[in-house]
């Protein structure tokens, strides 16, 4: 029913003086006369011809509130409404005189005895006067009858009972005890299954591309969980005055109008546990890596709450993602969120995936959200990931670009929903969030399916607290709260380099800083093409282990210098001394930079790399010979002098003592592969 519908009928009944049922019966006398009411409905009849209609219909007389009402439709053009505008009329009149209307569905006519018995069972239910019955035959009830009374179902018949049983046997655990299985049998064979048999329920009034317009559950609220009558969950996004907006999670098959959506009276929730680690599951938290389900004894709602100041701690300890480039100039710490932005094709993923690779054994729980991912990708991602081992840590939640746009919405909902276990354990969690722009480009699909207003860029309004309330959940608590962490890396992809656009602005202001990746530099082969200028990270050093921030003190300055000193002197061929020494210095630095896929470094390999290369120890290494160099010295250290590389992970410092043995070595190192320089 149109909020037009009801505005008219409500008008009517305020203009109404006397007995509402006089004024409906001169309304279905006029319906009745078949010659009038279709003279005033034909497009051919004048709106001046229809208002002389309606002052001489013999039926009408006496009756001047209908009589106004009915020129006022017709002037409108809405006479066509009168049906339904007098159907919600006797609704109002009904709820006036105490009474109530209710839907009574059978799988038989049933007799007299049984439709008072009802009316009486209605009325002692609802304290009302007087109850009028709507009768419908279903015969697939089997037995018994469904009673839809002021939005609550009371589900009386044979069919709701096997249903319940099914349900019952089905949700039941696979231990459960005998007699206790049979009782559970036995009360819902008899209908005493408690809130089972009275569930707050509406219809359906129409859906399509995964998005239902739902009429009743007005008592529901925003995000709760609700369930279609095939089975398929949905979650309540949109509430209006007559109407709710519900997203479904999964088939719409078998629904149309007039389906049935019960109630669940909690939030959208998904399980939790150890059993998620090394799995692949969907956005429900199902598995879908066909390695059996997953055993979770505790739930957690999607949405929550994010920790507030008082349960925080100063973000002060690193979280190494193993590339030189970031742990050296962009340092990320435990409980921080660093945006990971760039055009398309740019390696963003690959610094996540390297970063989850580097958290092996560091007692830290990764999780990888993919949205809007091909699933070609998701699968190359997991085996990667089960290759070096990190799936023992790692959990994948996938919601592809094949998936409904509802499942691609609560996808990092659920990675954050499970990562907040792990951190209320006292656990730490990494969770990467790939990516928000086709997170938020779902969020836009269901909001205009759901026909809100649509702002900048057709983004509703609310899209900034879209991503925020996600990305407030990263934190690190204190030990009151349980002492543990989960970072965020959420990827943004731009469009030609524009990070003033609508959705990387938004996240930019979110986060405590950000990676970005430049096309210039990858297409160049610098990788990863971490642009210095424009990344940073807002936590600095106090989340950088000390012999990092000693040996990366002037790298950032340096490779400003050098990046603006060769825009200038690329095409100029005389340059001085000291120019030509800082571009020789800032080409090897970026050469030092570059480092292969999967392959992260430990604190005590960058450590050494960072030293010998601001030290200026590198300065007379040939320029293609950098890296491998770089490489190979730290393996020397790893075979010879354990010792020192362990001291340097231990303790996370570079001593005096250290940077001396460090050079004597370099000094003994040079001499024997110089040779092959010259060669």
């Amino acid at each position: 029913m149109s909020e037009a519908t009801e505005r008219y009928a409500a008008a009517l009944f305020g203009t109404v003086n006397g007995d509402a049922r006089i004024v409906r019966e001169a309304a279905d006398a006029l319906m009745a006369d078949a010659r009038l009411w279709n003279t005033l409905q034909s497009p051919a009849v004048t709106a001046a011809e229809k208002k002389e209609l309606i002052a001489g219909a013999a039926c009408l007389d006496g009756r001047d509130e209908l009589k106004a009402f009915l020129t006022l439709l017709a002037e409108e053009d809405h006479l066509a409404a009168l049906p339904q505008v007098m159907a919600e009329f006797s609704r109002l009149a009904l709820a006036a005189e105490g009474g109530v209307n209710c839907l009574v569905t059978c799988a038989r006519e049933p007799d007299e005895a049984t439709r008072e018995a009802i009316r009486k069972a209605v009325c002692k239910l609802r304290g009302a006067s007087n109850a009028v019955l709507q009768i419908k035959i279903d015969p697939s009830l089997l037995g018994g009858f469904v009673l839809d009374v002021d939005g609550v179902t009371y589900d009386r018949s044979v069919k709701g009972r096997l249903n319940r049983l099914a349900k019952g046997i089905q949700d039941g655990p696979a231990d459960a005890d005998l007699d206790k299985l049979a009782n559970q049998m036995k009360q819902s064979l008899q209908g005493n299954s408690g809130d089972a048999m009275a569930t707050e329920t509406g219809r359906v009034m129409e859906i399509g591309d995964g998005i239902a317009t739902v009429s009743g559950l007005r008592r529901a609220v925003y995000g709760e969980l609700v369930e279609f009558e095939n089975g398929t969950p949905g979650i309540i996004l949109d509430l209006r005055r007559k109407r709710t907006g519900v997203v479904l999670l999964g088939s719409q098959e078998g629904l149309a109008e007039g389906s049935i959506v019960r109630r669940t009276g909690r939030p959208a929730d998904v399980p939790v546990g150890d059993g998620l680690i090394g799995r692949t599951v969907d956005a429900l938290a199902r598995p879908i890596d066909g390695l059996g389900p997953i055993e979770c004894t505790e739930t957690r709602p999607i949405e929550h709450e994010a920790p507030g100041v008082i349960s925080r701690e100063p973000v002060n300890q690193p979280m190494q993602t193993g590339i030189l480039a970031i742990d050296a100039m962009v340092p990320i710490g435990r409980g921080q969120r660093e945006l990971i932005i760039g055009d398309r094709q740019t390696g963003k993923t690959s610094i996540a995936i390297d970063a989850i690779l580097n958290q092996k054994g560091q007692d830290m729980i990764c999780i990888y959200v993919g949205i809007g991912q091909k699933a070609s990708t998701i699968a190359r991602l997991r085996e990667t990931l089960k290759k070096h081992g990190a799936m023992d840590y790692s959990i994948i939640v996938s919601a592809t670009a094949g998936e409904s746009a509802p499942m691609q919405y609560i996808a990092p909902y659920t990675g954050a929903a499970i990562g907040e276990y792990f951190m209320s354990k006292g656990r730490d969690v990494l969770i990467v969030y790939d990516d928000l722009s086709k997170h938020a480009v779902a969020y836009r699909t269901l909001s205009l399916l759901l026909r809100r207003s649509p702002g900048r860029e057709a983004y509703p309004g609310d899209v900034f607290y879209l991503h925020s309330r996600l990305l407030e959940r990263a934190c690190r608590l204190t030990k009151e709260y349980g002492g543990g962490s989960m970072t965020a890396l959420p990827i943004v992809e731009t469009q030609a380099g524009d990070v003033s656009a609508y959705i990387p602005t938004n996240v930019i202001s979110i986060t405590d800083g950000q990676i970005y990746l430049e096309s210039n530099l990858f297409f160049a082969g610098q990788r990863p093409a971490v642009n210095v200028g424009l990344s940073v990270s807002r936590v600095g050093g106090s989340a950088q282990t000390r012999a990092i921030k000693k040996t990366a003190g002037t790298l950032r300055i340096d490779l400003s210098r050098y990046r603006e000193l060769e825009v200038f002197t690329q095409f100029s061929s005389d340059l001085d001394a000291e120019t030509r020494q800082t571009l020789d210095h800032g080409k090897r630095m970026m050469a030092l930079l570059r480092q292969p896929l999967c392959q992260p470094q430990s604190v005590s390999r960058q450590s050494v790399s960072l030293y010998i290369a601001t030290a200026g120890l590198l300065d007379d290494v040939p320029l293609e010979k950098v890296n491998s160099f770089a490489k190979d010295f730290a393996d020397l250290l790893d075979r010879e002098q354990p010792a020192l590389m362990q001291e340097i992970d231990d303790t996370g410092s570079l001593s005096g003592a250290a940077t001396e043995q460090i050079r004597t070595t370099l000094e003994s190192y040079k001499e024997q592969v110089s040779a092959t320089w010259k060669a």
